[in-house]
C-alpha cells in the first residue's frame, strides 16, 4: 500500500452507524467514573488534619499569646534583619563565586579546572560549623594581613579583627561554602544546555565569553533556578549555625530571650513562624523566576495561583448557577473536566 493510500484512509471521514445503534448510544446515560479510593485517602487526610489542628488550638502549653506577644519584639525584628542580610551577603557572594568556578571548572586551562575542582572538593568536605570557627579565629592565625607581591614586599597592611568580626566571619563562612555547591548547580544547568547552542553559536564566531554569558547561561537558567532558591532557602535556615559566633541573628536571639524568661517553646514558635514566612516569600519568588525563563520552552505558560483563583472561582459559580462558562477560561476548570466518564449500562 503506498503512502498516498495511507493517507487517503487517514482523512477519509468517519464512517456512520447504523440507525439503531445510533439510537442505543442516544439513550444511555454518562455518569462520571468513581474514585473511592481518592475520597478514603482524602477523608483520612482531612481527619489527620483536623486532629493537627485541634491539639495545637486546644492545647494551652502552646502558649500562642506569648508567641504573639514576641512576634514583632524588636529584638526579634532586630534578629531576622540580622537572618536577611547574612543571607543576602551570603547568597550575593557565594552564586557569584559559584558561577566563576563554574566557568573555571568547564574552561580548557588545566590550571583553572584544578584549582575549582579543589576548591568545591574542601569546602564541601569541611563542616560549615568547622569553618565558621576558622574563619572567627583568622586573628589568632594572621594578625596582620599584608598586601603586596608574594615573597615580596608588602604594600599595605591591614589588622585582622578590624575586618573579620562576628559578621565578617559569618559571611565569608556561609557565602565561600556556598560558593562550593552554587558552583556544581550553574556547571550542572551549562551542561544541561543542548550541544547544537554551543556548536552554532562558535559556528558564528561568537567569543567564548559572550557565548556563555549571552547564549548558554539565559537557557541554563530554567535548570539553575529550582536548585538555586533551594540553596537559598537552605541557607535562610543554615544561618542559625552562626549563634556558634554569638552574632545577633534570629536564632540566636530568641534564644537568650528563652534564657531569661524561660518560655521555651513559645519562643522557638516565634523562630519557626519568620523562617515559615521568609521561605514562603522565597518560594513564589521561585515560581515567579521558573515561569519566566521557560518561555523559550513551552508554548503556554502555567497559570499564576492568582489565575487559578479566579478561573476556580469562576468555574464554581458555573457549576452552581448553571451559566456559561466564560470563554477566557480555560477548559480543564470546566465542570467535570479531567475526568473519565462511563455510561449508566456498564453499570
Amino acid at each position: 500500500m503506498s503512502v498516498f493510500q495511507d493517507e487517503s484512509r487517514l482523512l477519509a471521514p468517519p464512517p456512520v452507524l447504523p440507525a439503531r445503534e445510533a439510537s442505543t448510544l442516544a439513550g444511555l446515560r454518562v455518569v462520571p467514573a468513581r474514585h473511592p479510593g481518592r475520597w478514603v485517602a482524602t477523608a483520612v487526610v482531612a481527619v489527620l488534619l483536623a486532629m493537627v489542628v485541634s491539639s495545637l488550638v486546644t492545647n494551652d502549653r502552646w502558649q500562642w499569646s506569648v508567641v504573639a506577644q514576641y512576634l514583632t519584639w524588636p529584638s526579634v525584628l532586630t534578629g531576622l534583619w540580622g537572618t536577611l542580610r547574612l543571607t543576602f551577603v551570603a547568597a550575593l557572594i557565594g552564586f557569584g563565586l559559584g558561577t566563576v568556578l563554574a566557568l573555571m571548572r568547564l574552561s580548557r586551562s588545566p590550571l583553572l579546572r584544578s584549582v575549582a575542582w579543589g576548591y568545591t572538593w574542601v569546602f564541601r568536605s569541611v563542616p560549615l560549623i568547622l569553618q565558621l570557627l576558622l574563619w572567627y579565629n583568622l586573628a589568632y592565625l594572621y594578625p596582620v594581613l599584608s598586601f603586596g607581591i608574594p615573597f615580596g614586599p608588602a604594600f599595605t597592611e591591614v589588622d585582622t579583627l578590624s575586618i573579620v568580626g562576628k559578621f565578617g566571619a559569618a559571611v565569608l563562612g556561609l557565602g565561600l561554602s556556598q560558593a562550593a555547591y552554587s558552583a556544581e548547580i550553574v556547571r550542572a544547568g551549562i551542561l544541561g544546555v543542548d550541544q547544537g547552542q554551543h556548536e552554532a553559536a562558535a559556528a558564528l564566531g561568537i567569543p567564548r565569553a559572550r557565548q556563555q554569558l549571552r547564549i548558554v547561561l539565559p537557557q541554563a537558567m530554567r535548570t539553575i533556578v529550582p536548585t538555586s532558591i533551594n540553596e537559598i532557602i537552605g541557607l535562610v535556615k543554615g544561618t542559625s549555625v552562626v549563634y556558634v559566633l554569638a552574632y545577633g541573628e534570629l536564632f540566636y536571639t530568641v534564644g537568650v530571650i528563652y534564657g531569661r524568661n524561660l518560655k521555651v517553646v513559645p519562643l522557638l514558635m516565634v523562630a519557626a513562624v519568620w523562617y515559615l514566612v521568609v521561605t514562603t516569600v522565597l518560594t513564589v519568588a521561585q515560581y515567579y523566576l521558573e515561569r519566566n525563563y521557560a518561555k523559550g520552552a513551552l508554548r503556554t505558560l502555567p497559570p499564576t495561583p492568582i489565575q487559578r483563583l479566579r478561573w476556580t472561582v469562576l468555574a464554581t459559580t458555573s457549576r452552581l448557577t448553571g451559566r456559561e462558562l466564560p470563554a477566557h477560561v480555560p477548559p480543564a476548570y470546566a465542570p467535570r473536566a479531567g475526568h473519565l466518564f462511563r455510561t449508566g449500562a456498564d453499570r
